[in-house]
């Protein structure tokens, strides 16, 4: 067993390679228990593969790591979770139809066993919560908790397996203003009791806040660490990109809800919306909404609360159970072709699953939407120069790299998450009749690091001073403030009317992501 002094996980000469990609390159990194160490870096700069190594999920080329002074197996989870190292992830791993003690069992041992005694078992959970201040029902249905309770499950099924090593992906990325403060208390209270833990966040302003020290990556190799007294959002975001990156935001204007000189036509008006599941829960509940040309509104809420919903209506991939939706005054049926006609543009929340075809070349993933256009089809044959071309110019003018030696015929799967959304981006902006009339931009920079986060800022913002109707649906509320001119907030279903940015409070905000009404 290591001296107090000593760290109580050291990882030494991490280097992994994918192919040709050297995804680590010889890192050394330590944690010392009651510590908090932030882990930055870009997209693709060696972050997720690092702490895929330390749990086991992949192999490491070269290095050890060692937890509590004992060398840990290479590549066992199960080694990993023995050891005292414990996973929470941004998307939660959790049955919502099985209760809390449940979940946190589950895994563990079967749920239908005669040893499993639930009493003694909720009464060891409780006092888990309660050493840690993370009360919850253990006897609760996870599927009626909020999204702030069922990060303290997570965090509770990890502390009751045992973790003394704790990492946290994006622990923020899905909660109210409230929720996030009421996580940094928890993670005092737990490295208080001796607790280690890895932060990795996009969110420079919290990870300042929260962290004893960051790690910075950069192109899979470790070139910073700097002590929470030292840092500046300013220059980690330097550390990260390697170079200088200027904050985006909406420039101040009078071009809002209440400005009565603005032209008012509506490119997208939504009326009465209703979406109901077959269970006969509504998804959109009498949603109203209306964007003009060069205005941003965005839309704030805690995921689940019908934002994708609104977001494939406004697509078309969704029909209405009742309402109306129309499109430069035209009433538009629930058909993807039919929006794309009207000029249209959508960047979808999920890159992989829906932006892209990630076993299709790059080139063919940016025509996708408009491969049936007149711009690439002819006679019923694609016009593959044409396509090329096309895909060049996006390539270059919006900055997608890690093109491989097959260049557009690289696989889009091959690039990192920014890149990808760099692509999606191009493809959305650049439609046949120019600048779209109206952008649906869904977590347009989820995941993303503060570089390519910028550079989409800057695209949207361009987008509208060129005329385009623009909206944002985001549960990153600092992107929402330095975009939109106009902010609304779904809760259950329900959309408030868009009020100025500048009448909203972070608090606020949160409390009616939360359904509690502002005062």
């Amino acid at each position: 067993m290591p001296d107090a002094a000593d760290p109580i996980l050291k990882l030494s000469g991490i280097t992994k390679r994918f192919g040709a990609l050297v995804a680590n390159d010889d890192i050394s990194l330590s944690l010392h228990a009651g510590e908090i160490v932030a882990l930055l870096g870009e997209n693709g700069a060696g972050k997720s593969t690092l702490v895929s190594i330390l749990f086991g999920h992949y192999t490491a080329d070269q290095g050890t790591i060692d937890v509590f002074g004992e060398p840990l197996p290479p590549g066992d989870p199960a080694a990993a979770l023995a050891r005292g190292v414990g996973m929470v992830h941004q998307h939660f791993a959790l049955a919502e139809n099985l209760t809390v003690l449940e979940n946190i069992v589950a895994g563990t041992r079967s749920l239908f066993s005669p040893s499993l005694r639930k009493g003694r078992v909720a009464a060891d959970i409780k006092a888990t919560a309660e050493r840690f201040g993370l009360w919850v029902d253990p006897q609760a249905r996870v599927g009626d908790l909020s999204v702030g309770e069922r990060q303290r499950v997570e965090i509770l099924k990890a502390l009751y397996r045992g973790a003394r090593i704790l990492i946290l992906d994006e622990p923020t990325a899905v909660l109210t203003p409230q929720e996030s403060e009421s996580l940094f208390d928890t993670l005092q209270q737990l490295v208080g009791q001796g607790l280690a833990i890895i932060f990795i966040s996009h969110k420079l302003d919290e990870v300042v806040r929260v962290s004893d020290r960051i790690a910075v990556l950069r192109g899979g190799k470790l070139v910073a660490e700097v002590a929470r007294a030292q840092a500046s959002t300013a220059h980690l975001a330097e550390l990260m990109v390697g170079r200088q990156v200027d904050k985006v935001s909406r420039a101040p204007t009078t071009n809002t809800s209440t400005d009565t000189a603005r032209d008012t036509t509506p490119v997208c008006e939504l009326k009465d919306a209703r979406v109901r599941q077959r269970n006969g829960r509504l998804l959109l509940d009498q949603v109203g909404l209306a964007a003009g040309s060069g205005q941003i509104i965005g839309i704030a809420g805690v995921s689940g609360n019908g934002q994708a919903t609104l977001a494939n209506v406004l697509s078309g991939t969704q029909a209405l159970d009742s309402g109306s939706l129309r499109i430069n005054g035209q009433a538009v049926p629930a058909d993807p072709r039919a929006l794309t006609a009207q000029n249209v543009a959508r960047i979808p929340e999920d890159r992989h699953a829906i932006g892209v075809i990630g076993e299709l070349r790059i080139w063919e993933n940016t025509i996708l939407e408009r491969y049936h256009t007149a711009e690439f089809s002819r006679l019923g044959w694609l016009r593959r120069g044409q396509a090329r071309r096309k895909a060049e110019a996006i390539v270059k003018d919006f900055d997608v790299r890690g093109l491989q030696a097959q260049g557009l015929e690289t696989t889009t799967r091959a690039l990192s998450g920014g890149n990808m959304q760099k692509l999606i981006l191009g493809r959305a902006l650049t439609g046949t009749a120019g600048t779209p009339r109206l952008i649906i931009a869904n977590q347009p920079t989820w995941g993303l690091d503060v570089g390519a986060v910028a550079f989409v800022h800057r695209q949207l913002l361009a987008a509208a001073e060129a005329g385009a109707a623009v909206i944002v649906i985001s549960e990153d509320l600092d992107e929402l403030f330095a975009l939109a001119s106009d902010i609304a907030v779904m809760h259950a279903g329900r959309l408030s009317a868009p009020r100025p940015a500048a009448d909203w409070t972070m608090a606020d905000i949160g409390a009616a992501m939360a359904g509690v009404e502002a005062h």
